[in-house]
């Protein structure tokens, strides 16, 4: 689905062009092609896949420009709906995430549990780290799914600062290069399929990252190109491909 919201939102987008933004009658399509799926994820319940799918289609509008008024009320609109989502939405579970996200100390022993160990063993690292497959956390079982959605809390106990900037760096370089390709591009389709690769990625490396440090609530969100899985595997290479489509397409007549 989310490759899907790519190409389809990229390919709506492409056709509307306004200098001044675009107003609300051109996000009606876009908030419906996005919305269904998200409403239909999240009652799964998967709130984490959900919101993925909205902040690659808001990464694309923002791209080709709204206007000012539209920001505006979107953020109003964001804030009304979390209020409604908190109180009637989220289940005791998801809310007791949030919670445990600003305290993770008031429950140690459970539903803070996976954040405080991943805290420990990304704070246990140092600058050089244990060593490969010398991390205490990680290999005695106290990080929970270290293979998944607490990949990066190993490899920063083992490879310790370095290892973690080292990772940031080649994710840099990753984006860089794809925002040349896109800015290559032929037209504003190819310009919107890198721009919506490269947000998949981007938002997927933000929130695992962020949750494993404490600076986001935990939620189900693997690491692209780290974490183990099968579909989130595919789904990443999918958008790495179409993202290297465009830079291959641009020489092509």
């Amino acid at each position: 689905m989310k490759i899907a919201i790519i190409l389809v939102i990229a390919k709506l987008l492409s056709k509307k062009s306004k200098p001044q933004g675009l107003d609300f009658s051109d996000l009606i399509l876009p908030a419906i092609l996005s919305l269904t799926p998200f409403i239909l994820i999240a009652k799964q319940p998967d709130l984490g896949t959900a919101l993925m799918l909205l902040a690659i289609t808001f990464t694309l509008l923002l791209f080709v420009r709204l206007k000012k008024s539209i920001i505006v009320s979107g953020v109003i609109v964001a804030l009304f709906t979390g209020w409604v989502g908190w109180n009637f939405a989220l289940k005791e579970y998801q809310k007791s995430r949030v919670m445990t996200f600003l305290q993770p100390g008031s429950d140690p022993h459970g539903a803070g549990y996976n954040s405080i160990q991943s805290k420990i063993a990304v704070g246990s690292g140092q600058l050089l780290g244990k060593g490969f497959r010398k991390g205490t956390q990680s290999q005695l079982e106290f990080l929970p799914e270290r293979h998944t959605d607490f990949i990066f809390s190993v490899l920063s106990e083992e490879f310790g600062f370095l290892g973690s900037l080292l990772t940031l760096i080649l994710f840099a370089v990753l984006y860089w290069r794809g925002i040349t390709f896109a800015s290559h591009a032929r037209d504003k389709f190819g310009v919107l399929i890198a721009v919506g690769g490269l947000s998949y990625i981007f938002w997927h490396m933000l929130v695992n990252i962020g949750m494993v440090i404490g600076l986001m609530p935990i939620v189900g969100v693997p690491l692209p190109l780290m974490s183990y899985g099968g579909s989130s595997m595919l789904a990443t290479m999918t958008s790495l491909g179409l993202v290297s489509s465009v830079a291959y397409r641009k020489n092509l007549f």
